[in-house]
């Protein structure tokens, strides 16, 4: 699946019946204990990290690129990462080189690598990465590897065969879509969920499965002299209301939070930052289906979305508003489509009225995987122009969801650090996030497909994008609302993070309290 959800923190009842039963695996003695400081019980600086997405998989072709991703990368390092301003920098590969038509592209890796389990960092490791990738059945990131028709094996190169000229390959095949294991402990993916073999920063000494692992520092990672921390104690997050006392008393030094615990955690003394992301949330409509095959009936309700309101309700006001699934000041936001259906019930009741339908008269069902705040702000609005919404809870939501079945939904999403990806994942014919597939909006297909054609140190790439960006904004499928943050708070013994959008990268990072 090309476009990833971002998961709910689940309900507290979830939580513990997952706790209990997770406690049931562990697959390597314990590494160290929780304490008050970020020394671990063997010395050296710890980070203490109780995290909201802790990984469901472990194995990177099954966990996806969804906002696990950033765990994942305490084991898996992958052909490029992402610097603070978006572009594709070498992480395993040191270098990389297209053709001169554009459809092939060579990965040139370092020299001396290996995974935790000693086999080479090599030119097979690539190939085998991104065909388990593409073939694997359950694997959610096929839909991300279209443009790749094959992949050639040569020493410490890896060359990739492009069914298309496409440009965003390397900022596709960062963290979120090939996190690289070694070839042999993939072989059995089963066997690499419960016991992770990458190439990272770190390598996991101990893992309980949905609740807690131990890592300590890989010291053969390429760039383990810029890993200052030397032990990792990743945990899944309590209850939100838990998570600032646990900071607070050295339990944990770093946390994602939920906005409604921003002011606690700032009066207790913390570091409170909203980490650059591409997070939007949205409404979907399949047009395929009525009443939404009527474009009043979209337009209503285009008009009848308050943005602001998810804001200030769902973000304290930390989070943005959003007409597109790109931050301002990001290179793919359009300016041009900015407000294009402003918040307007009145138009939205004449145009129900123009459609047919009295006040009242329509009811919806908006079906959602789990409570969720975003369904009754929705409701409470549509209610305003005259839609009658029921929410409707279904567990198996993934599965009508994208077998196109259902009419009208919600979810929000991570992005992709490859902008045409995020443009396709949404508008495009066979896009996972598209409801109305195979609908798309005219002239996108051409749009993206010239993103794809222009390099992106072309001067004319920016606008080339853009144009893209508008393009997919033409869909009828889709509502933007706003952007939750990636809210972030931190004992101030764990220095500053690079800035790296959507990641969270700790090179350079120190703990103080170690050795």
């Amino acid at each position: 699946m090309s476009g990833r959800l971002t998961p709910r923190r689940p309900a507290r009842g979830l939580r513990a019946a997952a706790l209990g039963t997770a406690l049931v695996t562990v697959l390597i003695p314990a590494l160290s204990a929780c304490g008050g400081d970020a020394a671990s019980a063997n010395g050296g600086a710890t980070l203490k990290w109780t995290s909201s997405y802790f990984p469901s998989h472990w194995d990177p072709v099954v966990g996806g690129s969804g906002a696990q991703f950033r765990e994942l990368a305490l084991v898996y390092a992958s052909l490029t990462r992402t610097d603070e301003t978006g572009k594709a920098v070498p992480d395993l590969a040191k270098s990389w080189e297209y053709n001169d038509k554009g459809d092939r592209i060579t990965f040139h890796l370092r020299p001396g690598l290996t995974f935790s389990d000693g086999e080479p960092v090599d030119g097979a490791a690539v190939k085998a990465a991104i065909e388990r990738a593409k073939k694997q059945r359950n694997s959610a990131l096929f839909g991300d590897l279209t443009s790749i028709r094959s992949v050639e094996a040569d020493g410490l190169d890896a060359v990739v065969h492009l069914s298309q000229v496409d440009h965003q390959i390397p900022q596709l095949l960062g963290q979120r879509v090939l996190q690289i294991a070694s070839p042999k402990a993939a072989a059995s993916p089963e066997k690499l969920d419960r016991a992770p073999v990458g190439a990272g920063p770190f390598t996991i000494a101990q893992l309980v499965p949905g609740t807690k692992a131990v890592l300590k520092k890989n010291p053969d990672y390429w760039d383990a002299k810029n890993i200052h921390i030397d032990n990792v104690e990743l945990t899944s997050a309590p209850d939100a209301s838990t998570v600032v006392s646990g900071l607070r008393t050295g339990v944990y030094n770093f946390a994602d939070i939920d906005p409604s615990q921003a002011l606690a955690a700032k009066k207790a003394g913390l570091d409170v930052f909203v980490q650059p992301g591409f997070n939007a949330s949205n409404l979907s409509l399949n047009v395929n289906k009525a009443p939404f095959d009527n474009d009043k009936v979209v337009d209503a309700v285009r008009h009848a979305i308050n943005r602001q309101e998810f804001v200030d309700k769902l973000t304290f006001g930390y989070g943005e508003v959003t007409d597109q699934p790109f931050p301002k000041g990001y290179v793919a936001y359009d300016p041009r489509s900015e407000n294009a259906y402003a918040y307007d019930p009145a138009a939205s009741r004449k145009l129900l009225a123009e459609a047919g339908y009295r006040p009242g008269e329509l009811k919806l069902n908006l079906v959602i995987p789990s409570e969720d705040p975003q369904a009754e702000i929705v409701q409470s609005q549509l209610a305003k122009a005259g839609i009658t919404v029921d929410i409707k809870i279904d567990k198996n939501w993934a599965t009508p969801f994208f077998a196109k079945d259902l009419t009208f939904s919600l979810y929000s999403t991570t992005g992709r650090d490859s902008a045409a990806q995020t443009l396709t994942a949404h508008f495009g014919p066979d896009g996972p996030l598209n409801l109305s597939s195979p609908y798309e909006p005219p002239g996108f297909e051409a749009a993206v497909a010239k993103v794809r054609r222009t390099p992106l140190d072309s001067p004319e790439y920016a606008e080339v994008l853009r144009a893209a960006t508008r393009a997919g904004l033409e869909s009828r499928a889709l509502v933007f609302t706003y952007s939750q943050p990636n809210l972030i708070a931190k004992n101030r013994s764990v220095s500053d993070l690079p800035k790296n959008p959507a990641h969270i990268d700790w090179t350079g990072v120190t703990i103080s309290g170690g050795s």
